[in-house]
Formats: structure tokens, C-alpha cells, sequence
């Protein structure tokens, strides 16, 4: 590797770390978990995606789609069943992985890809917020104004220092000069160290104290389904992201086996679950970071924090982390969305603000699943009446009908609506050259054709079926 990008891998994974731990640290409260337990699933889940993964500059952690999802878990049943739950949440995902299902990302359209982002952004944003509370009370008076100008002192360094040199990631300038500006002046600011105190030993391995019946299994099975695939789901968005952003390729399932071997070990070290996380990745890559190296460094930093370097770290103020962390949200917004109304088909606009709306008030999976729903059904809606017929009759007196487009089940009406049994000759020819049969709706479409033919004491031929749509009637058990 080369002194440059391995200085900037290493950079941009310290400045990835700082970002990771009050993130985790929040994860953690909101699933109600000890602040240890997001920290520990951090650097275990960060460093082993980052080494074994099919994305390099990708970091992943304990992020917070994931803690929604075990919050009743963790109040029902305890912290034991929630490390169950990961492991076999993680064997889910190599499950994935290894059937080669990752590329089922493809299905997923692009105005879903700008919702998806456009929702986590303001996610991001919303959840700093947060930190400008003192329980359940706002702040106010000098502390609110404090609060107020540091934030904004941090979000000018990282948008001005990229215009005087480029040689350090500007959110480690800007963490570390308010840092040091706080400290040195004593300012009575929130830091990290508030949310919680970070220091602890070594993770230690032991399963989870909880029975291996099948009455755990029907306990831990439906939210390990729902982890995986929120999991899966964010992971995979995420790798799309930054294949836009490096214009490079990753490898989809060589990083869900990645992603579930990481969650098998965090569950086993008494770590939370974990998945890919849009914010730390942004911030990874605009520091810099396109190697595995600086997930790694991310990872093991965390640990470090963890370890030794907890009395430092707790003195960050939190206004530093607030501050580019809304830079984060900033970038992440697909901001272009916005300009193309007018541009693009109604239903694409619709969908984006859908799935951005979805996303903020639910939760990913099912942001995306609705926003799939519905542009396919736009899809199906468009290719239906794409379907048309020409006709003509013959010199022997028969009518030939020429079909083109898809026959499906959207589109089976208009086919019918296509034809007139009462009024057609005894002869009619149904070419199929350039119509294409998709489903048993296209299948049941025909032989209701057929059906009306014979009621009126006519015969239809169907010349030209495509070798697949032959394929498709014999299996049907219809004649062609």
C-alpha cells in the first residue's frame, strides 16, 4: 500500500471512530442495553466487516435500525435472549450470503434508493437533536447558546478546512480544535462522558445463558428474522452508496457471510447486532477512507477507547459530534431529489417522498418494501397498456391477429379486450411472434380466449409461441 493511502486510511478511520462510539453508545440506551454492549458489538462487527467484507470503506457497527427492532425483546425477555438472538440473527445472513441472494438489491428501483437515503439523513439529523435536552427538558439560556455555537464553530471547520488543505480529514480537525478549545477554557458544556462512562475490559467469550429449547427458538426466531433482514436490507443499500460515491464495485453476498460471522461473534462476546451505517460510511469516505485499513482502525479504536483511552475520550463535547454529524446529514441527502420534480414521472417523485416519510416515522424495512410495492405496481400499471393488436383478414377469409407486448396478470383485460369472437370469421390466427407470456394469469388469459372461440363455434389457432411460452403451456398442462 502506499504511504498516502495507507496515512489516509489511517486518518479517516480515527475520525470514523470518534463518530462510532456516541452513536453506539446511543444505540445501546435505546434499546436499553449498557453502553458497553454497543461498544463491544462496534469493534467487533467494524473490524471483521472491514477485513473479511465485499465493500471496502464501508464501516459497520451497532447501529440503530437494528436497536429498534430488539427494544421489546430486550424488555420482555431480557439482555441473554437478545445475544441469542444475534447469533442466529448472524446465521440468517450467511444463510443469505451463501444462497447468493444479495443480488436481490438489484430489485430494488433507484427513486427507493433516494427515499432510503433521503429518509436516514434526516434520521441522522432528528437524532442529534437529542443531545440538546437535559432529560426530558429542552436546554435554554447560555448552556442552549454554548451548545449552539460550538456546533456551528464545528460545522465551519469541516466546511471551511477543505478550502485551505485537504491533508487531514476536516472532522477530526474540527472534533479535536473544539476539544481542545473547551478544555483549555473550561467552557460548561455536555460531553461525551455525560451519556455515559465508556471504560471496561477486554469482551469475554460466553454463550448466552438462556435454555436451547424450541420454546427459545419460537421466542428469538421472529426478531433474528427481522434483524437479518433489516440488517441485510441497510447493508445492502449502503454497499450500492458507496459504489456510487468510489465508483467501484462491491461483492453483495461475501459481505452478508461477512456481516452474519461478525454478528455470530458479537452475539458470542456480549455484543449488540450490527449492520452497515450510512452515517460513519459518509463520514469514512469523506475523510478519505477506501481501504479495509480504515474499518479496521475504526474497530479497533473503539476498543482502544474502551480500554485505556476512556478518560480522554469522555471529555469530547458532544456539540463536536453533534456538529459533524449534521454536516453528515447534509451530505447524505440526496439534495439533486429534490431539483427533479417536473423532470421525472410523477409516480417517481411520489415514490421518493413516500419512502423518506416511511422511513423516518417506521423503519427501513418497511420504507423500502412499501416503496418497492408501489413502483412495481406503477411498473405493471405502464407495461399493461403497452399491449396492443393488429389485425387483418386474409384472402381466405380468415382473421389473423398480431400481438406484442407482456401478458401478465395486469395486462389479461386489455388482451382479452383485444378480440370480438361473436363477430370474427369461423377461421382466427393468434400470432404470438412478438407477445410474451410471463405467468399463470397470461396462461388463463389464453385458454379463456379459446374458450370463448369455441362457445361461438369458432377455432383459434396460436402460431409463433416463444420456446419459453411453450414451456410455460405444457406445464400448465394446456395445449398449444
Amino acid at each position: 500500500m502506499k504511504p498516502a493511502r495507507l496515512r489516509a486510511d489511517v486518518l479517516a478511520g480515527l475520525t470514523t471512530s470518534f463518530a462510532l462510539v456516541p452513536e453506539c453508545i446511543a444505540f445501546a440506551l435505546v434499546a436499553h442495553l449498557n453502553p458497553l454492549m454497543g461498544l463491544y458489538g462496534a469493534f467487533i462487527i467494524c473490524t471483521l466487516t472491514a477485513l473479511f467484507g465485499g465493500r471496502p470503506g464501508m464501516v459497520s457497527g451497532a447501529a440503530g435500525s437494528m436497536a429498534v427492532v430488539i427494544v421489546a425483546l430486550v424488555v420482555e425477555h431480557g439482555v441473554q435472549y437478545l445475544l441469542a438472538t444475534v447469533l442466529l440473527g448472524g446465521v440468517i445472513m450467511i444463510a443469505f450470503g451463501v444462497l447468493r441472494l444479495g443480488k436481490l438489491v438489484r430489485m430494488v428501483p433507484y427513486p427507493v434508493m433516494l427515499g432510503f437515503v433521503n429518509g436516514l439523513a434526516i434520521i441522522i439529523a432528528l437524532a442529534q437533536l437529542e443531545h440538546f435536552k437535559t432529560g426530558e427538558d429542552w436546554l435554554g439560556g447560555i448552556p442552549l447558546y454554548l451548545m449552539l455555537g460550538l456546533v456551528a464553530l464545528t460545522m465551519a471547520i469541516v466546511y471551511l478546512l477543505p478550502r485551505l488543505t485537504r491533508a487531514v480529514p476536516p472532522a477530526l480537525v474540527a472534533i479535536l480544535s473544539v476539544g481542545l478549545l473547551v478544555y483549555l477554557l473550561g467552557l460548561p458544556t455536555r460531553t461525551l462522558g455525560d451519556m455515559a462512562h465508556i471504560a471496561g475490559g477486554l469482551p469475554t467469550l460466553a454463550l448466552p445463558q438462556v435454555p436451547w429449547d424450541l420454546e427459545t427458538l419460537k421466542v428469538i426466531a421472529p426478531y433474528a428474522v427481522l434483524m437479518a433482514l433489516v440488517g441485510l436490507l441497510e447493508t445492502l443499500l449502503t454497499l450500492n452508496l458507496t459504489d456510487e460515491i468510489t465508483e467501484s464495485r462491491g461483492y453483495p453476498d461475501r459481505e452478508c457471510v461477512a456481516l452474519g460471522a461478525a454478528n455470530i461473534v458479537s452475539g458470542a462476546f456480549g455484543g449488540m447486532g450490527g449492520c452497515a451505517m450510512i452515517g460513519q460510511t459518509v463520514i469514512n469516505l469523506s475523510s478519505g477512507g477506501r481501504g479495509r485499513l480504515s474499518g479496521v482502525i475504526a474497530g479497533v479504536m473503539t476498543l482502544l477507547f474502551v480500554l485505556f483511552l476512556s478518560p480522554l475520550i469522555e471529555r469530547i463535547p458532544l456539540a463536536a459530534l453533534v456538529g459533524v454529524m449534521f454536516v453528515v446529514a447534509q451530505q447524505t441527502f440526496a439534495w439533486g431529489s429534490l431539483r427533479v420534480a417536473g423532470k421525472v414521472p410523477l409516480n417517481d417523485v411520489l415514490v421518493i417522498g413516500a419512502v423518506t416519510v416511511i422511513t423516518v416515522f417506521t423503519d427501513l424495512a418497511t420504507a423500502v418494501l412499501c416503496g418497492i410495492v408501489i413502483a412495481a405496481l406503477n411498473f405493471a400499471w405502464h407495461h399493461a397498456r403497452e399491449l396492443y393488436a393488429d389485425s387483418h383478414v386474409e384472402a381466405d377469409g380468415s382473421k389473423l391477429y398480431q400481438l406484442h407486448g407482456t401478458l401478465f396478470f395486469a395486462s389479461t383485460t386489455p388482451f382479452l379486450n383485444q378480440f370480438d369472437p361473436a363477430d370474427d370469421p369461423h377461421q382466427v390466427t393468434l400470432d404470438c411472434r412478438h407477445l410474451s407470456f410471463v405467468d399463470y394469469s397470461a396462461i388463463a388469459a389464453l385458454k379463456t380466449l379459446r374458450e370463448r372461440y369455441a362457445k361461438a363455434g369458432k377455432h383459434l389457432r396460436v402460431i409463433h409461441l416463444s420456446e419459453r411460452c411453450k414451456k410455460l403451456l405444457k406445464r400448465a398442462g394446456e395445449q398449444h
